[in-house]
């Protein structure tokens, strides 16, 4: 079974900061995530509803953007806090309906990216995405404040082998299709089955070959040739449009 190793991710002392109101109030929200501290301007303290046990700190504007990287839209708000717990395959799996949609990102590792599809994921219902452990972003502020609160939301999992990982899935009834401008099917095409794993590689350099072997299909989306291809992050938004409005007989 592909799982991420045991434990917490929180042991790490590098504990992630997220801004912006809309990262942080879905991180408030989660009961599963633990918030440790808040720095927030007075607007923002009177806006958020911090709990009692989070430490909040009184700052100004300029304050803020000290603990922000360079130009971060902060919003008036940043917090720390404990990464969330590991997510493993087989408990999605567990959980997941007779219709289901699962996305596989092979070494996306744009932090910005991964936030766009986290947020893609949540609105059309995905039940997770999956990732290799070592080659995707960790937990984030640029990532979170992309995601727009789907970090929150949409499981992640992190996963040492994506082959066995898409194994697994077919072992569950999962049809794993590969997103790949040179298919000669388009995605429509190669939707069908109630249970779908969507694959798409990182920008350039694709699908790496095992993954590819660990495909049941290849597919394009029918994009114009005026147009070589399409940041994955919009791939990854219309291929779930597609998945949620495919007819399944």
């Amino acid at each position: 079974m592909a799982r991420k190793r045991k434990g917490k991710r929180g042991d790490n002392p590098n504990r992630p900061r997220f801004w912006g109101k809309h990262a942080v109030a879905a991180a408030l929200d989660n009961p599963n995530r633990t918030v440790l501290k808040a720095w927030t301007t007075q607007e923002m303290a009177n806006f958020m509803q911090f709990p009692p046990e989070v430490q909040v700190v009184r700052a100004e504007v300029t304050d803020l953007a000290r603990l922000v990287p360079h130009d971060a839209p902060h919003q008036g708000v940043v917090i720390e806090c404990e990464p969330l717990e590991d997510v493993w395959l087989g408990d999605v799996i567990a959980g997941a309906g007779e219709r289901s949609t699962i996305l596989v990102l092979d070494q996306v590792t744009d932090p910005h990216n991964v936030g766009a599809i986290l947020r893609s994921a949540a609105a059309f219902d995905v039940d997770a995405i999956v990732t290799q452990d070592r080659h995707a972003p960790p937990e984030g502020g640029a990532l979170a404040k992309a995601a727009s609160g789907a970090l929150e939301t949409v499981p992640w999992v992190r996963v040492v082998n994506l082959s066995r990982a898409l194994e697994e899935l077919a072992e569950a009834g999962y049809w794993r299709i590969g997103l790949a401008g040179e298919a000669d099917m388009t995605l429509a095409a190669a939707l069908g089955p109630k249970r779908v794993a969507l694959v798409l590689g990182a920008e350039g350099p694709g699908m790496r070959a095992n993954v590819r072997d660990h495909c049941d299909a290849l597919a394009k989306l029918p994009i114009s040739e005026r147009m070589e291809s399409l940041n994955v992050s919009n791939a990854a938004a219309i291929s779930l449009y597609a998945a949620a409005t495919a007819d399944h007989g």
